[in-house]
Formats: C-alpha cells, sequence, structure tokens
C-alpha cells in the first residue's frame, strides 16, 4: 500500500498534469485565435518547450508511481488500481461519492505541501 506522502505526491503531480494540459491547450487556441491559419512546424509547441519539457518530468514521476510492474508502461488495470487508490484516500467519509468539502480538503493538503494552486 502505498504512504499517505507518495498518496500527496501522487495528486499533486496529478493536479500538475491536468493543469499542464490544460496550458498548453490554452496556448494552442491563444495562438490559434491570434493567427487563423494552421500551425507551422515553426509556432508549434516541441518537446524541448519549457512548459512541454516540465509536463514531461511530472508525467515521468506519474508513470513511475503507477508503474508497478516496472515495464515502463501503465496498464489500464495499473491506472484504475491507482486511480481507485486515490479516490478512497479521497473519500474521507467513506461512502463511496467525493463531495466537495473532501474536495477541498484535499486541496488545502496539496498546498500546505508546496503543490498546485498559485
Amino acid at each position: 500500500m502505498l504512504s499517505t506522502r507518495m498518496k500527496r505526491s501522487i495528486f499533486v503531480i496529478s493536479a500538475g498534469l491536468f493543469a499542464i494540459g490544460a496550458t498548453v491547450r490554452t496556448a494552442i487556441a491563444h495562438g490559434q485565435a491570434a493567427n487563423p491559419a494552421p500551425q507551422t512546424a515553426a509556432t508549434a509547441l516541441t518537446p524541448d518547450a519549457p512548459k512541454v519539457a516540465a509536463g514531461t518530468v511530472e508525467a515521468m514521476k506519474l508513470l513511475r508511481l503507477m508503474d508497478t510492474d516496472n515495464n515502463g508502461k501503465v496498464s489500464r488495470a495499473e491506472y484504475m488500481a491507482f486511480m481507485a487508490a486515490e479516490f478512497d484516500r479521497l473519500d474521507i467519509n467513506h461512502d463511496g461519492e467525493l463531495d466537495l468539502k473532501e474536495l477541498e480538503k484535499s486541496q488545502l493538503i496539496t498546498v500546505r505541501h508546496g503543490g498546485g494552486h498559485r
């Protein structure tokens, strides 16, 4: 079973990946709005772009946490087990549902430990 600290790290990484994805989508949409022409290779996001590189590092951390058989890939079963454990951690009252209070509390933990919300 994962330690509490590792579970918190997983949550922070997950939140970071979602934020990075939203940032990239916003950047792409903003670029398309300013320039309706299709993106060329010169304007496309590259693996060397700072935000993309930061996302890659976080994705690798998440992969290592979820990849229980250490094959360098995350299977559906590994992903589902990981997410089930995270859900169980967040479901403080163990009613099988996440409510606003439980989600807010998880965000407070994240902020307190230096993660995510700025």
